[in-house]
C-alpha cells in the first residue's frame, strides 16, 4: 500500500488526515508542499488542485479530509 500525503504545517485539515491514518496504522509518506515546490507541482498535476491536504492512496486521490474516500480507498 502507498499511500502519500501532501500537506502544509498550519493546515489543521492536513493534521486531522494525518492523525486519521496514524490511527488506523496505516503508513504515508508526508510532503510539505509549502517548502517543496517540486511537490507542490507533483500535487497540483494529480490533483487539479492548488488545496491541501491531497492523499494519494494507490493511485486514488482524494482531495480534502475525507474519512468515507480514505476508508474506501484503504480497503481496495
Amino acid at each position: 500500500m502507498a499511500v502519500t500525503v501532501y500537506s502544509t504545517p498550519t493546515c489543521g485539515y492536513c493534521r486531522m488526515a494525518k492523525n486519521y491514518l496514524k490511527e488506523k496504522n496505516v503508513a504515508f509518506t508526508d510532503y510539505n508542499v509549502a517548502t517543496n515546490s517540486e511537490k507542490a507541482q507533483e500535487m497540483v498535476r494529480k490533483s487539479g488542485q492548488m488545496g491541501v491536504p491531497v492523499l494519494d492512496v494507490n493511485g486514488k486521490i482524494i482531495i480534502g479530509f475525507d474519512r468515507g474516500a480514505i476508508d474506501q480507498a484503504l480497503s481496495r
